[in-house]
C-alpha cells in the first residue's frame, strides 16, 4: 500500500531545502558583491565576467539546517557520521572557494572527511559482490571505500565546469538512488536525497536561468554534491550485499556496477581525462581543457545544451543498468566501462572531422584563388 504520510514528509523536505536555499543565495549575492568575493575570468576560465561563486553556501545551508530538523522532528536515523564529514567537505570547499586551497590541503581534507565516514560510521564495501571471488578484509576494506569517495568527489568537482552540468547530473544520480531506497522502505537515504534534490533545483535557477542574479556553486557545492552522492552508493552496495538482500523489493545482483552506471558522467569523464594526460606524459592532476563538456563546447552546444545532452546520457545509464541489473557484476561493469568509453569519445571524433572540412575548404578555396588570379 502506498504510504501517503510518509510521501509527504519527504516532498515536504525538498520543499523546505529548495526554499532555504532560494531565500539565502540573494543575500549571499549582496555580500559576494559587497566583499568582493568571485570567480574571475581566467585562460583556464570558460565564463568572461566575474561571477559570485559561493552557491556552495547556499546548497549547504539548505541541507544541513533540513536534514537535521527531519533527524530530530521526525526520528529519521541519521547517517552515521555525515553531517561532521560534510562539515569537513564544507571548510575545504569554501576557503577554496574564497582564499585558493592548496590541491594537498584539500586532498588532506577530503580524505579526512572519507575517513570519519567510513572509519568512524562504518559505512564501508564489506562485499565485492562476486569479482573473481575475492572478498576484502577490514583494511582493504577501508582503503577501497576512502579511495572510493575521494574519487567520486573529486569526479564532480572536475564536471563542474559549465553552467547546469554538475547539478543537472547530481540531480539525476540522487533521484535513481532514492527511488530505489524508498521502493525498499529505507526512508532516510530518499529523504536526505529529496533534501539535496530541493537544494540543488534552487540554486539551479540562479545558476541557469537567473540573468541578474548569477552565481556558481564552486568547489563547495560540487564537493557536497560528490560527498552525498559517495555515501548514498555506499550505502546502495552494503544494503544489495548478497548476506543481506534477500529481504529487498528489488534486489541490485550487479550494484557496483550499477553505481558505475548511476555515476556514470564524473566517472567516465575522470577515467578519460586522466588516461589521456598520462599518455601524453603529463600529471593526471595538472588541469586542462580536455574534459567532454569542454569537447561539446568545441562543437558549439551552449552550456545549457551540454547539461541536457550529458544529463540525457546519464538517464540512458541508469534505465539501462536498473534493466541488466541481474547481468552479472563483471559483465555489467565492461559493458559500462567500453560503453561509456565509446560515447565519451564521440564528440573528439565529430571535432576532428570538423576541422578535417575546414582543412579541406580552406584547400579549395585556396586553389580556386590560384586559379582565379592565373586566368586574369
Amino acid at each position: 500500500m502506498i504510504d501517503y504520510s510518509t510521501i509527504l514528509m519527504v516532498l515536504f523536505a525538498a520543499i523546505l531545502s529548495f526554499l532555504l536555499v532560494f531565500l539565502s543565495i540573494p543575500t549571499i549575492l549582496r555580500v559576494s558583491h559587497a566583499k568582493n568575493l568571485f570567480d574571475e575570468p581566467g585562460k583556464r576560465r570558460i565564463h568572461k565576467q566575474a561571477v559570485p561563486n559561493l552557491g556552495g553556501l547556499g546548497i549547504f545551508i539548505g541541507i544541513l539546517f533540513t536534514y537535521s530538523l527531519y533527524i530530530d522532528w521526525f526520528d529519521i536515523r541519521a547517517v552515521p557520521f555525515i553531517i561532521p564529514a560534510l562539515l569537513v567537505i564544507f571548510s575545504i570547499g569554501i576557503k577554496d572557494d574564497i582564499m585558493i586551497t592548496a590541491p594537498m590541503v584539500k586532498l588532506l581534507g577530503q580524505i579526512l572527511a572519507a575517513f570519519i565516514i567510513v572509519g568512524f560510521g562504518d559505512l564501508r564495501l564489506t562485499d565485492f559482490h562476486g569479482f573473481f571471488g575475492l572478498q576484502p578484509d577490514y583494511f582493504s576494506s577501508m582503503a577501497i571505500s576512502i579511495l572510493f569517495v575521494i574519487f567520486i568527489v573529486n569526479g564532480f568537482n572536475l564536471i563542474d565546469g559549465v553552467d547546469g552540468l554538475a547539478t543537472i547530473s547530481g540531480m539525476i544520480s540522487i533521484m535513481a538512488f532514492s527511488l530505489w531506497f524508498f521502493i525498499n522502505g529505507n526512508f532516510h537515504i530518499s529523504t536526505l536525497g529529496a533534501i539535496v534534490m530541493g537544494a540543488l533545483l534552487a540554486f539551479l535557477y540562479y545558476n541557469v536561468f537567473s540573468k541578474r542574479q548569477k552565481i556558481f556553486m564552486g568547489d563547495t557545492g560540487s564537493m557536497i554534491i560528490g560527498f552525498i552522492l559517495a555515501t548514498m552508493a555506499l550505502q546502495f552496495m552494503e544494503a544489495n550485499a548478497p548476506a543481506v538482500r534477500s529481504n529487498l523489493n528489488i534486489q541490485m545482483i550487479s550494484a557496483p556496477a550499477v553505481v558505475v552506471g548511476i555515476l556514470i558522467v564524473p566517472v567516465i569523464d575522470t577515467l578519460r581525462v586522466f588516461f589521456l594526460r598520462l599518455s601524453k606524459g603529463n600529471s593526471p592532476f595538472v588541469a586542462d581543457k580536455n574534459h567532454i563538456h569542454h569537447r561539446l563546447l568545441t562543437l558549439g552546444f551552449s552550456h545549457i545544451q551540454i547539461a541536457l545532452i550529458l544529463g540525457g546520457v546519464n538517464i540512458f545509464f541508469i534505465v539501462l543498468n536498473f534493466l541488466l541489473k541481474d547481468f552479472g557484476m563483471l559483465k555489467l561493469m565492461v559493458l559500462n566501462l567500453v560503453l561509456g568509453f565509446v560515447i565519451f569519445y564521440l564528440p573528439a571524433m565529430f571535432i576532428r572531422i570538423k576541422l578535417k572540412k575546414l582543412r579541406n575548404d580552406q584547400v579549395e578555396t585556396s586553389m580556386a584563388s590560384t586559379v582565379s588570379r592565373e586566368q586574369e
